[in-house]
């Protein structure tokens, strides 16, 4: 017998994905499934032991649940047309607490130019399944697939911030933006809709599972290598005290844990006008190459970097 722990996430999505039947333009693979014409579709599972970190109230828990899902819609450039809550709640659970859910849900929503269009509830030991619904309105989709050597990698915004906000949690200490970055991530859905539109960007990906895995993902779907640059990858508030009153290695919240909700891409740089144009904020931070995998480049050595914590 071959237990689930011992195949890990990822070896079990290729495995799935290895007997399944595809369906759709866009099918399993992505941040978010095409389907008909330009339908965007994407879910995800979040639950009170795993994304209820301490302090985070359950309206900022409904936040989160709904916020993984656009963010996968930001990724493929698609605008949300809708969301669907399920919820498995615990029947001990204080009925306020899934209103408070539910209103963090439909804030999100709100916040992303949508609703909510329907749901399911049940008895459970406290699990929120959401479906976002998106449209690409003509855009082509950002994939993972497109990234060409020469082309620029570039993120959307700091790196590091929720694991700043969650080791702060550990040790006590005073982090109030990096605690709010971890209990309310931001999805970068006018970002993508402007990344998918500019004609610039060969590949995309967001950063919940952090900047390592999102890159080695890129690399594996496109057959590229990547370097990116230490010096250059952009840090948030409070990340590089946290680390150094902790002992917490920098490098690693910058780049293996993940929870930033900010999108990587790369994009062709004879045309990164066309980013600029679109007013989107980014910071370059490396390039892709002929090679394979991702290298991270710091004080002059070279160092291959794998797939992060998640």
């Amino acid at each position: 017998m071959t237990l689930l722990g011992d195949i890990g996430e990822r070896q079990l999505i290729e495995d799935f994905k290895s007997f399944i039947r595809p369906e759709g333009l866009v099918g399993p693979g992505d941040d978010a499934a095409i389907i008909g014409k330009d339908t965007v579709v994407s879910t995800d599972i979040v639950t009170f032991d795993r994304h209820f970190p301490a302090g985070m109230t359950y309206e900022q828990f409904g936040w989160y649940a709904a916020a993984v899902n656009f963010s996968d819609l930001a990724a493929m450039g698609a605008r949300p047309i809708g969301f669907l809550a399920g919820l498995a709640l615990p029947l001990d659970l204080d009925s306020k607490a899934a209103y408070d859910i539910m209103s963090g849900i439909d804030q999100c929503c709100e916040f992303c130019g949508t609703g909510i269009v329907g749901g399911d509830t049940k008895t459970g030991p406290g699990i929120v399944a959401g479906t976002a619904i998106g449209t690409m309105d003509g855009r082509k989709p950002m994939l993972r697939s497109g990234a060409s050597p020469g082309d620029v990698v570039a993120v959307t915004g700091p790196l590091g911030s929720p694991a700043a906000g969650f080791i702060s949690l550990d040790h006590g200490i005073d982090a109030p933006a990096a605690r709010e970055s971890l209990y309310v991530p931001i999805p970068k859905v006018a970002e993508g809709m402007a990344l998918a539109s500019c004609g610039a960007v060969t590949s995309c990906m967001d950063l919940s599972d952090g900047l390592a895995t999102a890159l080695n993902t890129i690399c594996s779907a496109s057959g590229v290598g990547i370097d990116i640059e230490y010096d250059f990858l952009p840090k948030g508030e409070c990340v590089e005290e946290v680390a150094e009153a902790t002992g917490s290695s920098l490098e690693d919240m910058l780049i293996g844990w993940g929870g930033e909700y900010e999108l990587v891409f790369t994009a062709d740089k004879d045309r990164l006008d066309r980013i600029y144009d679109a007013e989107v904020e980014f910071s370059i931070i490396g390039m892709v190459n002929d090679g394979d995998g991702l290298d991270l480049i710091r004080e002059g050595e070279r160092k291959r970097i794998g797939y992060g914590r998640y």
